[in-house]
C-alpha cells in the first residue's frame, strides 16, 4: 500500500469493504464506497453534503427513499453488461437492500446544489468503442453530462480485452483552462478475469493488472501498481495511463471524477510526448472481442 494505491480490504470501514472520502490529506471532492448485501440485507446512507450513485457491480437491488422502493435491475457482474443505476441528491437519507444478495458500489462527490432523484435504466447507458488495435476498450459512460444530471460527479465503467491499454495515451486533467481542461481527482477502482481463451486448467489463477500515474517536476506523483480485483488508485493530479490488462487477464474499471470547478465537463490533455499513438488507430480496427455483453454502438 502507498499514498495513492489502496489494495482490497485496505480501506475496509463500518461494514463496507472499501472506503474512500471526500477530506482525507490532499483528497477533496470524489469519494467510493462499496459493500456486499447478503440476501435480505440492506444499508442506510445519509448523503450529507455529497451527491451519490447507486451502482451494482453485481445483483439486484432496491432503492427505498421518501417512502418508495424503486428496483435497479443489476447484472450478474460488471463484464456482464450496463446496470440500472440511481443518483441520489446531497443532504438525503436512503436505503439499499437486495433480496437475492449483491455488491453494491457508491460512488459519491461533494456537491454544492441540489440536483433530483433520477433511476438511469440500463437501456439507456451511453456505451462507446474507443481506440483501437491493441488500444481497443470499452466505455460505459452512465455518469457522464448528457445521460446523469448531477452537480460535480462524472463516472463511467471501462472494459479493457485481455492484452489491450487502456487510458492510453496517458493524459491528465489537473488544471482549469476554459475549453481544454478540467481539473478533475479520479479514481480507478478494479476487477479483472481470465480471459475466454485461457486453458480450463488454470481456472484458480489470480488475475492481475498494472496502472501507471506520474507527474511532472513541479507536482510529482509516481505510482506503479501491480493491481487486482478489489484494488484502488487515486489520481490527485498528474499523467495517467496506460492501464494495462496482461494476456489472459481481463481489466474493468470503474472511474470516479468530481474538481472544484463549477462546470461540469471531462476535459483532457494528452502527454505531448505520447499523444501521436491516437494516429495510428486511423488505420486499425476495432478490437473484435469487444463489445462485452450488450447495448454498444461504435465511436
Amino acid at each position: 500500500m502507498t499514498e495513492w494505491f489502496r489494495p482490497a480490504g485496505s480501506t475496509a470501514h463500518e461494514g463496507f469493504e472499501l472506503m474512500v472520502r471526500p477530506g482525507e490529506p490532499d483528497w477533496h471532492h470524489t469519494g467510493l464506497s462499496i459493500r456486499t448485501l447478503l440476501p435480505g440485507q440492506s444499508v442506510e446512507i445519509d448523503t450529507g453534503d455529497c451527491e451519490y450513485v447507486v451502482l451494482p457491480l453485481s445483483g439486484s437491488a432496491e432503492v427505498v427513499i421518501d417512502g418508495d422502493s424503486i428496483p435497479l435491475a443489476g447484472r450478474a457482474d460488471v463484464f456482464a453488461g450496463p446496470t440500472d443505476l440511481a443518483y441520489i441528491p446531497r443532504n438525503t437519507t436512503f436505503a439499499v437492500v437486495s433480496a437475492g444478495g449483491a455488491r453494491i458500489a457508491f460512488p459519491n462527490a461533494k456537491a454544492a446544489k441540489d440536483v433530483p432523484f433520477q433511476r438511469i435504466a440500463a437501456d439507456d447507458v451511453e456505451t462507446e468503442l474507443r481506440g483501437a488495435g491493441v488500444s481497443s476498450r470499452q466505455v460505459r459512460n452512465f455518469g457522464v453530462p448528457g445521460v446523469l444530471d448531477a452537480d460535480s460527479i462524472i463516472a463511467c465503467e471501462v472494459i479493457t480485452p485481455a492484452g489491450n491499454w487502456s487510458s492510453y495515451p496517458p493524459h491528465k486533467h489537473d488544471e482549469h483552462r476554459p475549453g481544454k481542461e478540467s481539473e478533475l481527482e479520479e479514481i480507478y477502482y478494479f476487477e479483472l478475469q481470465l480471459s475466454d481463451d485461457v486453458p480450463e486448467g488454470v481456472k484458480g489463477n489470480d488475475p492481475i493488472g498494472y496502472q501507471r500515474v506520474y507527474g511532472t517536476d513541479d507536482r510529482p506523483i509516481d505510482v506503479l501498481a501491480e493491481v487486482r480485483s478489489g484494488d484502488l488508485v487515486l489520481v490527485p493530479h498528474g499523467w495517467h495511463g496506460p492501464a494495462m490488462a496482461p494476456p489472459g487477464y481481463d481489466m474493468y474499471y470503474l472511474n470516479v471524477m468530481a474538481g472544484p470547478g463549477t462546470e461540469r465537463q471531462w476535459l483532457i490533455t494528452d502527454d505531448p510526448q505520447h499523444a501521436w499513438v491516437r494516429e495510428l488507430w486511423n488505420s486499425q480496427h476495432i478490437d473484435p472481442r469487444l463489445p462485452f455483453g450488450q447495448g454498444v454502438a461504435d465511436s
